[in-house]
């Protein structure tokens, strides 16, 4: 963990508990509203929780946390004895985090630099371990932001649901409302695209969406040295078979994460998601 630069992140980059940990990163948790509860994900709603939800068609909304939520934040890591701080959020398209973070920003007792980083799920959390890394190797804020920020540009995220409906309820679908007249007829592959979700491909059935995922995202990795994560929501074995394919077919792999989107994410795609996220070194 660097002593002089802390690494403040959100709920929605899914990092492996043993990285946090391991590299001092905190993640402020965003809230999942299920009928009058709010809960805050990660803590008091799990994915499981949140698909059973959406099956029995409860209304699920999510929202932002506070500006106070991450003032606190902010003032514990200058207490742990941070001179600064980079505060790395999921796209602003998506959530008014970010715009929760300048605020607190402002007030803060040490220097935060906080980044739209235009990323969502483990897209996120590479670019919170390149910071992370970077500043644990004695560079200063702006480096560590630098780092955070070329990782951000050199990864790509693409994901298949079931359905649209719920992107569709969420106001999430971007550019790919031209599908909502067909969306019954098609599989859609989707990706970020300057923070936003944009329809990559439409494919007949589930399984030859999941067949042209796979085939996408080994492209995309090529043979260099690159990360790779595969997220889904109650799909845990089509995550391990993707992840299996993918340990075959990318040569250049050095760490692979899979693991279950949380509530925040889940409440927007819908059960079956299945995702992967790309990230060179």
């Amino acid at each position: 963990m660097s002593r002089h630069v802390a690494i403040v992140t959100d709920s929605t980059a899914y990092l492996p508990p043993d990285a946090m940990e391991r590299h001092g990163i905190t993640a402020v948790p965003l809230t999942v509203v299920l009928g009058d509860q709010a809960l805050e994900e990660g803590t008091e709603i799990s994915a499981r929780s949140l698909a059973l939800a959406l099956q029995k068609r409860r209304p699920v909304t999510t929202s932002r946390p506070s500006p106070e939520v991450f003032a606190a934040t902010y003032e514990a890591a200058a207490e742990a004895g941070a001179r600064g701080i980079v505060s790395l959020h999921l796209s602003a398209e998506f959530s008014g985090t970010y715009d929760a973070a300048l605020v607190a920003a402002k007030d803060a007792p040490v220097p935060v630099r906080v980044v739209d980083t235009g990323m969502v799920a483990m897209a996120l959390g590479f670019c919170a371990l390149a910071a992370a890394e970077t500043a644990e190797a004695g560079a200063d804020l702006d480096e560590a932001v630098a780092a955070a920020e070329k990782r951000a540009a050199s990864t790509s995220t693409y994901f298949y649901v079931d359905t649209l409906d719920y992107l569709r309820r969420g106001g999430r679908i971007g550019a790919a409302q031209a599908l909502l007249g067909s969306a019954l007829a098609v599989k859609p592959l989707l990706q970020l695209d300057g923070g936003r979700i944009e329809l990559l491909e439409k494919v007949r059935t589930a399984s030859k969406a999941i067949a042209r995922l796979e085939e996408i995202v080994a492209e995309r990795a090529g043979s260099g040295r690159v990360d790779l994560a595969v997220h889904h929501l109650a799909a845990p074995e089509r995550a391990e078979r993707l992840a299996e394919r993918l340990r075959e077919r990318v040569p250049g792999l050095v760490d692979l994460h899979v693991s279950e989107v949380g509530a925040v994410i889940g409440a927007h795609t819908g059960p079956g998601l299945l995702g992967a996220v790309v990230s060179p070194r």
